[in-house]
């Protein structure tokens, strides 16, 4: 299945568009960035606001409920064989998190775009100034896709031994092992997880994923279960939707990932590599 799609080959005529543009470390911008411009008829999904939901616990960028995310795609104009293309700045993880969304909700035509907006623009494609889009609403049911999301009971039957997925921590390599950890309280990763670091994901700034083909070979076959995460849900996104272009074809995303995993202060945790 491909995922990652440049705008020349994506298919644009009668496309829906989601700006998926957003900071971890200024929470604002991404919507700052969409007022000044963004892709006309884009609708904007902020990372904070529309794709987690702080109520619902489970780490920092929880899940939104079902019912939430129903709100999110009607009002988004959106059914499910639409042909949607999702962008962001480029090389982030934040357009990969709308696209798992999107799977999990059962959209069958979602793509990333390998460009970013500024490239967008310069390569042509119309763009609007000023207020966020809205479409005619939906009443699109969507058709849940429960098999990639994987609970943190899921995870603890990994731990435990009982379960047969291969726990996969997308974080950088010094995070996974607790040499430093700039965001949780506690430092190391999940038992048993092996580390692929998404930033290997790329090359020049763009997502390469036949790059890490070899690399991602060292940690799991394509027939083997596989539970992503990472801090908070957000930068496993990018890896869960490699895995699914590289023909993996059972991968689920722990959304609530570490931070979900350490706040139960009796979780266990491992240090080093």
């Amino acid at each position: 299945m491909q995922v990652f799609v440049s705008f020349e080959e994506a298919q644009t005529e009668k496309a829906k568009w989601i700006d998926a543009r957003f900071s971890l470390q200024d929470t604002g911008l991404g919507k700052e960035k969409y007022n000044e411009e963004h892709v006309q008829n884009a609708v904007h999904w902020d990372v904070a606001e529309d794709l987690s939901e702080q109520s619902q616990g489970g780490g920092r960028h929880p899940l939104p409920s079902k019912e939430s995310l129903t709100k999110l795609f009607r009002a988004s104009g959106l059914q499910l064989e639409d042909t949607i293309l999702i962008y962001d700045d480029g090389g982030s993880p934040f357009a990969a998190r709308a696209w798992w969304i999107l799977q999990y909700g059962g959209f069958t035509n979602a793509r990333i775009l390998l460009e970013g907006f500024e490239e967008l623009k310069q390569k042509g494609v119309p763009v609007d100034q000023g207020t966020f889009v809205s479409p005619a609403q939906s009443s699109v049911e969507p058709n849940w896709q429960d098999q990639l999301y994987a609970s943190r009971s899921d995870v603890e039957e990994v731990v435990a031994g009982n379960g047969q997925a291969m726990l996969v921590d997308a974080r950088a390599a010094k995070r996974y092992s607790g040499e430093n950890e700039p965001i949780d309280k506690r430092a190391g990763h999940i038992p048993t997880a092996r580390n692929f670091d998404w930033e290997q994901l790329k090359s020049n700034g763009r997502y390469d994923v036949q790059n890490a083909v070899e690399p991602l070979k060292k940690i799991a076959n394509a027939d083997e279960p596989v539970i992503v995460y990472c801090g908070s849900g957000v930068t496993a996104s990018p890896l869960f939707a490699a895995l699914t272009e590289l023909g993996y074809s059972n991968v689920k995303l722990y959304v609530g990932s570490f931070s979900d995993w350490i706040s139960q202060e009796d979780a266990p945790i491992e240090t080093s590599n």
